[in-house]
Formats: structure tokens, sequence, C-alpha cells
């Protein structure tokens, strides 16, 4: 009988390492080769992570990964507020609810667009509300101090929206015996919040947290489509480095392209871990 669990399972597992495992493992191989996709590679060991260790548009984008990190967790506290704003049960609330989850359901490339319009230094939404407070116009896509940041204000755009759907749906799940008594007992506002609401919200601040980490370690679409990693390489990640170096036409480095992956790789495997291990430990609380 154990073994009836494991035939359900052989198909998925099998998929999975085809798909999921081999292609790992085949990527750090080429990381071990200095190859351009159709010559013969050339094995240079670990010469592409010596490479990485003294390249410095590598560390810019370690460095944008880690303000990516930080700054997409905002999305979580915003979503939280958004949803709590929102479970009110007055007139028109759930056509509010749909056009706050409206950015969440449309393309990443429609938003990226319309922040590139709104950033627009010459007739950009911002370019006005920055003549109406009295300030001087900033190109903040052409800013290599400010372009990071300003993506990033685009991407939480969609991600707040997700995490704010995942908090109402906890909020509906609330025990409604457990509110009551707390309001018996005088609780109220800060109190009510921090010890009645959140520790039953906290299966989803636990999605909330890994999606949005996972979003901010992979993120490239948004860059792709405001700036191309511009100005002179400040805005990007890991990611988009990774996608210059073997595949644009700044590059076809295989192998160092694929060595940046694998140290993305390697972070988000740090983490993933960390998800694994802390979803067995609540699994092993509650059996």
């Amino acid at each position: 009988m154990a073994l009836v669990p494991w035939l359900f399972l052989a198909p998925a597992l099998l998929m999975f390492g085809i798909y999921v495992v081999a292609p790992i493992f085949e990527s750090m191989a080429i990381s071990l080769y200095d190859w351009d996709g159709l010559g013969t590679p050339k094995y240079i060991g670990l010469g592409n992570y010596v490479e990485l260790w003294s390249d410095e548009d590598f560390f810019t984008a370690l460095r944008n990964n880690v303000i990516w990190f930080f700054g997409f967790l905002l999305a979580i506290p915003m979503g939280l507020g958004l949803a709590l704003l929102l479970n009110q049960e007055v007139f028109g609330i759930r056509l509010a609810k749909s056009l706050f989850f409206f950015p969440f359901v449309i393309s990443q490339v429609v938003i990226g667009l319309v922040f590139s319009w709104f950033y627009d230094p010459t007739n950009g939404l911002l370019l006005h509300v920055m003549a109406w407070l009295g300030m001087d116009p900033i190109a903040v896509l052409s800013d290599e101090h400010l372009v990071t940041y300003g993506i990033v204000i685009a991407g939480l755009y969609p991600q707040t929206a997700y995490c704010m759907i995942l908090y109402l749906t906890g909020l509906n799940n609330l025990r409604p015996d457990l509110i009551e008594a707390a309001r018996l007992e005088g609780a109220k506002g800060w109190t009510m919040l921090f010890k009645i609401v959140l520790p039953q919200l906290r299966p989803a601040t636990f999605i909330a947290v890994v999606v949005t980490i996972i979003g901010s370690l992979r993120s490239f679409d948004m860059i792709s489509i405001m700036t191309q990693g511009g100005p002179y390489g400040q805005s990007r990640v890991l990611a988009y480095y990774m996608y210059e170096q073997a595949l644009s036409e700044y590059g076809y480095r295989m192998g160092y392209g694929t060595a940046i992956a694998t140290v993305l790789f390697l972070l988000m495997l740090v983490y993933i871990v960390f998800v694994l291990y802390r979803v067995y430990r609540q699994e092993q609380e509650t059996d």
C-alpha cells in the first residue's frame, strides 16, 4: 500500500524532473564553459564565476535586486491597508474592490507603458503634478539614482492589488466568535488588529510574503519595457543582465549568462528552502 501514493505521484515527478530539475543542472554545467550558443563550447571551469566577482555591472544588478527585494515588501502592508479599507458593508464597495483589483489582471507590459507615460518629463502626469506643487520636473527613468525606485513603484501597483485580494479573502474567513469575544473584552482599534485580526491572517500573510519575494527576485518585464536596463545599465537586475549577456546582441555569452542565472537560482534556493522548512514546521505543529 505504501507504493500507491508514489504511483500517483510518478507522472508529475517525471515531468518535474525532465522540465525543471534537469534544465537546472544543465544550466549549471553550461556555466562552466565559454560558449556563444552556436560554436564548440570551451571548458573554462569556474572562469565565468571569477569574472563575475570583478564585474561592476553584475554587482549593480545585484544591488538593484536588493532594492527590488525590500521595495516590493511594501506591497504587503499596503495590500493589508487596502483590504481593511475595502472590507466594509457600504454602497458601491464592490465597484471599489473591482477598481483596486484591476491592476492585477492587466498585462505587466501595459502597466510598464502607462508608468513610462506617467514619468515622461515632457508631458507626463508627474510633470504636471510637480509643476502644480512648484517643483522642477524630474526625468525619473533617465536618472541613474532614481530609475530603479521608479520601476519598483510601477511593479508595486499590481503586486499591491494581489496582496489586497489575499487579505480580503482572509478577512472573509475570520472567526466571528473571536471578534465578538474581543469586543466584549473592550478590544478595539489597533489592539483588535494586532491581537485578534492579524494572527488569523497569518496564512494569507505567509502566501503574500512568498509570492512577493519571489516576484521581486525574478523581476524582468517591467525593466525590459520601461528602460531596457538603462540609463547606462543602472536599472539592470540579475534576470535582465543574464538576458543581455546570453541572448541579446550585446552578448551571446551563454556560459556567462548561465553563470548569472546560477547565482540568481542559488539566491532564490536559499529562500525556497526557508519557505519549505516553515511549511514543514507548520504541518508538524498542526499534527
